[in-house]
């Protein structure tokens, strides 16, 4: 049987490299062999204070990068356009038990940095085990800081599932071997990311082939002078010799280079010609918002049928009408 893969992205910043390669291109590659779903996940922005044009902004700049990056042979829509999502993460938070919310690594992390903390911050795992669960999913790609989410949708269709009768698959994650976690261009002991850290050492997948070149350009190396790939003796090194080895699909270890600059030069031209064919493919979907609009309502409504019988199978179980 064909395994359902299941992933979200959520827009509360522009997607990046890491992005790209550590999440959307090994989920590209899925396509050919499983019945792949993914969705922008604009609800679990709301965790936090937002600018709601902002939000409104960067939920279609996502779907519509997602659809450049070659995600078009899946199901992609933007998750608060699928009502379910919300209605069966009520019957979740009605499974689930305070304490282990509580002690979610991502909560006490975020809320320790917040002076007023949203509920929705305490509750969104709920929501994120039913965007998983909703569409039946088998594997679940995730980085290392997602683990626990899923651990916890495992948890959650387990408890339910013997509670009140077989209803969800359980799901499981998968990890990507390779640049599941590139780094901060100036700080390569810090995972790349969309809203942390400084804009140095972020490289966007709609930033100019000029900006990258220079951003991967000014990339913090480290002591010495042998280019060789060691994350622990030698993380600034092995971030670039990461990028390039995916970038150009050569093996990190097959690649050897005389000088940093020259690894470098060669990790900054490859990454500007990733990103080249996004780059067009973004401007072509962003030119006609009529089209794009059309692209995700119809992905909104193939979700809406395909989930369905799943939610109604749920509300059954948990004795509602």
């Amino acid at each position: 049987m064909t395994k359902r893969v299941f992933s979200a992205f959520k827009p509360t910043g522009h997607l990046t490299l890491g992005n790209l390669l550590g999440a959307i291109m090994p989920a590209a590659r899925l396509q050919d062999e499983a019945d792949c779903v993914y969705a922008v996940a604009d609800l679990h922005a709301l965790t936090i204070k937002h600018d709601p044009e902002v939000l409104r902004a960067r939920t279609r700049e996502a779907a519509a990068l997602l659809l450049a990056c070659g995600l078009d042979r899946s199901l992609v829509y933007v998750q608060s356009q699928v009502p379910a999502h919300t209605e069966l993460a009520y019957l979740l938070e009605s499974t689930a038990h305070f304490g282990e919310m509580r002690r979610m690594i991502q909560f006490r992390e975020k809320s320790a940095r917040q002076e007023e903390v949203r509920l929705s911050l305490l509750t969104y795992p709920a929501l994120m085990a039913a965007d998983i669960l909703l569409h039946r999913a088998d594997l679940v790609p995730v980085g290392e800081d997602q683990r626990q989410h899923v651990e916890l949708t495992r948890d959650l269709a387990l408890r339910f599932n013997h509670l009140y009768g077989e209803t969800f698959t359980v799901p499981e994650a998968v990890h990507p071997p390779l640049a599941a976690r590139v780094m901060d261009l100036t700080a390569p002991t810090s995972k790349m990311g969309k809203s942390d850290g400084p804009a140095a050492g972020t490289v966007y997948l709609l930033d100019p082939p000029a900006d990258v070149r220079r951003k991967v350009m000014r990339a913090v190396t480290d002591s010495g002078t042998e280019v060789r790939y060691d994350p622990e003796g030698k993380p600034g090194v092995s971030n670039l010799l990461t990028l390039l080895a995916v970038c150009s699909g050569q093996p990190v270890e097959s690649l050897s280079h005389a000088t940093y600059g020259a690894l470098k030069r060669e990790a900054a031209e490859a990454v500007v010609e990733t990103l080249r064919p996004v780059r067009e493919r973004y401007a072509e979907l962003s030119s006609d918002q009529g089209e794009l609009s059309r692209l995700l309502a119809a992905g909104a409504a193939r979700a809406v049928e395909r989930t369905a019988g799943l939610l109604a199978a749920a509300r059954k179980a948990i004795g509602l009408p």
